[in-house]
């Protein structure tokens, strides 16, 4: 899937969200970070910026995207949660307040 450089930094932005909502980023999250990166095409630099989209204006940029792109986010965001061999609450709860933000009924399925 082709995403847009604003939708990329919102959905990094979103990975970065994700991976640190238990507090510890865990060698599998990196892992998966790492092939995500060559997935959707994005450096570690690209990170950086991402970090500078606040919460607000990444959901914004998420809930514009069509459909299908916000059921590749859902995946993404399932198997970034997934990385590290344990889903913690807070991963959980975090992705499923971004499928409400952006209008998708995708639940999280472990």
């Amino acid at each position: 899937m082709n995403f847009t450089l604003p939708e990329k930094l919102a959905i990094v932005n979103a990975i970065d969200a994700v991976m640190y909502a238990d507090g510890i980023i865990h060698n599998g999250e990196i892992d998966a970070l790492g092939l995500l990166m060559k997935r959707i095409d994005f450096d570690s630099n690209f990170i950086v910026q991402a970090r500078n989209v606040s919460a607000k204006q990444g959901l914004l940029l998420l809930d514009g995207m069509p459909e299908a792109k916000k059921q590749a986010l859902a995946i993404i965001l399932q198997d970034m949660a997934k990385a590290d061999g344990f889903v913690h609450e807070k991963e959980i709860a975090l992705i499923i307040n971004i499928f409400a933000s952006i209008g998708i009924g995708h639940e999280f399925k472990e």
